[in-house]
């Protein structure tokens, strides 16, 4: 039986600040980290593809998940990116943000090294028993090379008692619906794309780890409220009426759209890092137009 866990339904893939050299800003992810809180996130997902993971040392990983934890911990759950392409790596990882206090961790398909399903089983099922601490899978084939697919999945579910759920981030529904139908109990699904949200509730989904959330939690939280309601007709008006931010913060290489709109809406968390650079002026009117057709409120 698969680890139940009260994640909630909105999670945020919070964006990692930087400040103007480009060291990490501790104090801002803190702030940051209570924004979204207060703007109806359920809880965080710390240090993944929209923390910038890739471009963060493993000692600012910690400091991280401990200055999130220090920040909101008590609040709601916060789940670290532990995952990377190494399995022994992964694992140090993720004993090191147990320690540090963390509710969960994510665990992304290896990316580069393209495993054999057997091979993403087996590393799965080597991090994950490696903690105590639950653990939310995040196939994202379009980043990793590799597309986890359902019998892999579900055999996780299945074998690894904290393998709690699946950041299904394939924009599949097909896929989405095999792995609810036949999951165990209690085993989450998650759409990683906003865009997604809704139609992945529809067919069997569990919940969201959105990015749009940083700057529309409340309509987020309103939309999934509403079609668990039954509100069907008030969900897909909201899902229309967010569907430009949704557009508008994918329009080049997350974070990168993200951290623009942020600074738009008057909460500065620093552009990305090498190798991501800053919007072109171009697309920072086409982030600027989303923020305004969803009625986002700009800063003077």
């Amino acid at each position: 039986m698969t680890r139940k866990v009260n994640w909630g339904r909105l999670l945020t893939a919070m964006a990692t600040p930087f400040k103007p050299d480009g060291s990490l800003d501790y104090d801002q992810a803190r702030a940051l980290a209570v924004r979204l809180v207060e703007s109806g996130s359920d809880g965080l997902v710390v240090a993944g593809t929209t923390g910038e993971s890739p471009a963060l040392s493993h000692g600012e990983k910690l400091r991280l998940f401990e200055a999130v934890v220090e920040a909101v911990g008590d609040r709601v759950p916060v789940i670290a990116g532990t995952g990377s392409n190494s399995t022994a790596g992964s694992v140090e990882l993720s004993r090191e943000a147990e320690e540090v206090g963390v509710s969960g961790l994510l665990l992304v398909v290896p990316y580069y090294n393209r495993p054999s399903p057997e091979g993403l089983y087996r590393h799965f099922r080597t991090v994950a028993e490696s903690t105590g601490l639950p653990v939310l899978m995040y196939n994202i084939p379009s980043r990793t090379g590799t597309n986890m697919l359902p019998a892999t999945t579900l055999r996780l579910a299945a074998d690894v008692e904290n393998i709690a759920g699946i950041k299904e981030s394939a924009g599949d529904l097909g896929m989405v619906t095999e792995i609810a139908r036949k999951a165990p109990e209690n085993f989450l699904v998650y759409t990683g794309e906003d865009a997604l949200t809704l139609p992945h509730l529809a067919v069997g989904g569990y919940g969201v780890v959105s990015v749009t959330a940083h700057v529309v939690g409340r309509e987020m939280k309103a939309m999934i409220e509403a079609y668990l309601a039954g509100d069907v007709a008030r969900a897909a008006a909201l899902h229309q009426h967010l569907m430009p931010v949704f557009k508008g913060l994918f329009i080049t290489t997350n974070p990168t759209p993200l951290k623009a709109a942020l600074d738009m809406v008057g909460f500065p968390v620093g552009g990305p890092r090498l190798p991501l650079v800053e919007p072109t002026p171009e697309e920072m009117g086409r982030i600027r137009q989303a923020l305004l057709e969803s009625d986002v409120a700009l800063a003077e």
